[in-house]
């Protein structure tokens, strides 16, 4: 072992130590509860009135990586009581959209890796079903939300987040043999390298496509600065969502694609590591958001195993500078705040009002970040 590689594992089993000193304390108070953003220290509660919403897999999702890098049973109750909960958006059929990849894989998927719980796979070919049924086949791509018209122009919508919910339709044709999934995966994939990636390696959030003949109208801001910025979180999903896709394929061009948004990323992010909302925004005011940054760590560690030695040297060592920044800076490891990963961002255009803002704790940006630290703990370990 490097004295590089000794250093990295003494300060992954120091983040582990950390993480799980404050989530004996806070889980509790998180258990039974699907947050989405910490005010003032505590996670608010979306179980009653948004059980549809897309991030309500990612508690689960976290205390099934705090089982997976501690190996403590109460984690993996908790985590299983997640799990029941989501039943009630199946309940809510009519809410649920492009996202269930984000809902499922982290709770139902992670279960059925780990002990081929045979409830967790019925759960997770229901939602397979379910994404693949938003698939239009005109434009060749898998529709995000219901409504339409969300956005101007009124339209139908595709966007670069669905690269990572199309894992699930890979997993569910490769779970039990039926090639439609993948079809309607690498389609999408296919799609999304036409309408959503630049030449330069940036990404574009969303495409907007004609209701009736589902042609491409034009490209949308969506949560970035503009409709010719990078938005980094959407980066970052690019990043994550394409050398997943290599994974399940093989196919060399998504390889390639993750390496050119990777290469936008790492030239984009500055000095201190640490990502700000969007790449192509004005310097001031100073919009973080580290929840990019522990996603696009994810996708780095998985691209690196992939590449020549050089490339996936490059890419291991950003990942981990990053991640050191993330927790340098922007971690609290105190019980006061329900929160791991503070200085996360939903969108650029938010305003002040602290249930949208900048700069604040969200809980996907929680999970991703324990992802990434237990793939450092364990290089084979993966989800997706």
């Amino acid at each position: 072992m490097t004295e590089i590689a000794k250093n990295t594992q003494e300060w992954v089993e120091g983040v582990i130590k950390k993480a799980d000193d404050k989530m004996n304390k806070v889980a509790k108070r998180l258990d039974g509860t699907m947050p989405f953003i910490s005010i003032h220290g505590s996670y608010d509660d979306r179980s009653q009135n948004a059980v549809h919403a897309w991030t309500n897999g990612f508690i689960g999702g976290i205390f099934w990586m705090m089982y997976v890098l501690t190996d403590k049973k109460q984690y993996r109750e908790m985590a299983e009581r997640n799990e029941l909960q989501l039943d009630g958006a199946f309940r809510a059929y009519e809410k649920l959209d492009h996202d269930v990849g984000f809902m499922w894989i982290p709770t139902s998927g992670i279960r059925y890796k780990l002990f081929g719980e045979y409830e967790s796979k019925i759960r997770m070919l229901r939602a397979a079903d379910i994404l693949a049924g938003r698939f239009n086949l005109k434009g060749e791509f898998i529709r995000a939300w219901n409504q339409n018209g969300s956005f101007k122009p009124d339209g139908i919508y595709s966007i670069i987040d669905s690269m990572m919910n199309i894992s699930l339709l890979y997993w569910a044709s490769e779970e039990i043999g039926d090639p439609r999934y993948k079809f309607i995966a690498e389609t999408h994939a296919n799609t999304t390298i036409k309408e959503h990636i630049r030449e330069d390696g940036s990404v574009i959030h969303i495409a907007a496509h004609d209701k009736e003949t589902a042609e491409l109208i034009t490209t949308i801001a969506g949560q970035g600065y503009s409709r010719d910025s990078a938005w980094s979180r959407g980066q970052a999903w690019a990043i994550y969502g394409f050398i997943i896709s290599y994974i399940h394929t093989k196919n060399e061009k998504y390889l390639n694609i993750a390496k050119i948004t990777a290469n936008y990323f790492i030239l984009s992010i500055q000095d201190d590591f640490l990502p700000r909302c969007d790449f192509r925004s004005p310097e001031e005011p100073v919009y973080y958001d580290a929840s990019a940054g522990a996603i696009a760590a994810c996708g780095l560690l998985e691209l690196a195993k992939y590449c020549d030695e050089f490339d996936g040297i490059k890419y291991k060592k950003v990942a981990i500078k990053m991640l050191h920044a993330l927790e340098e800076n922007f971690c609290d490891w105190t019980d006061a705040e329900d929160a791991i990963l503070t200085h996360s961002s939903r969108k650029y255009a938010d305003g002040p009002d602290l249930m949208k803002g900048h700069n604040v704790p969200l809980i996907w940006g929680d999970y991703f970040f324990l992802e990434a630290i237990a793939k450092l703990k364990d290089e084979a370990f993966m989800i997706w």
